[in-house]
């Protein structure tokens, strides 16, 4: 299993309202190549260079269809899973998946967390790969705040 990582700006754009609605805003995931991983000081979506590419693939990823509750003073943020097929040819490597928000107020595609797969990954045709938000089926827990 993955392992997750939060984006340290989330915590202060999420206590500062920049986040807006994680129920209604367009949340989404995308595969970042292991050339430019992750840090938790990244801030925003184009501080990532190395995303994935590939038939089958769209660039900017995929929406998580996701929702937000909140019940006994604890949050949850739940998506759907989301399944890509490599088609045509090869995958190049990748190694996580980021969510981003694509609607935060202060700019555009602010980074949320990420998962680190710990090695790269490639899809030969027809090969497909799947995130389960904490294996949820259709719908799992992306993360919780307490």
């Amino acid at each position: 299993m993955a392992a997750y990582a939060k984006f340290e700006s989330f915590v202060g754009a999420l206590g500062l309202g920049y986040h807006g609605n994680l129920n209604t805003n367009l949340l989404k995931i995308m595969l970042e190549g292991s050339t430019d991983a992750p840090t938790a000081a990244d801030d925003v979506l184009a501080d990532l260079t190395d995303e994935a590419t590939g038939t089958g693939y769209t660039a900017g990823g995929e929406d998580t269809t996701n929702t937000f509750s909140e019940a006994g003073g604890t949050g949850t943020l739940a998506g759907t899973k989301v399944v890509w097929t490599a088609s045509a040819a090869d995958w190049v490597d990748f190694r996580y998946v980021v969510l981003y928000n694509t609607q935060s107020t202060t700019s555009t595609n602010a980074l949320i967390g990420y998962w680190d797969y710990a090695s790269d990954l490639t899809l030969g045709n027809g090969e497909t790969f799947t995130v389960k938000f904490n294996n949820g089926d259709p719908t799992g827990n992306i993360l919780t705040i307490a």
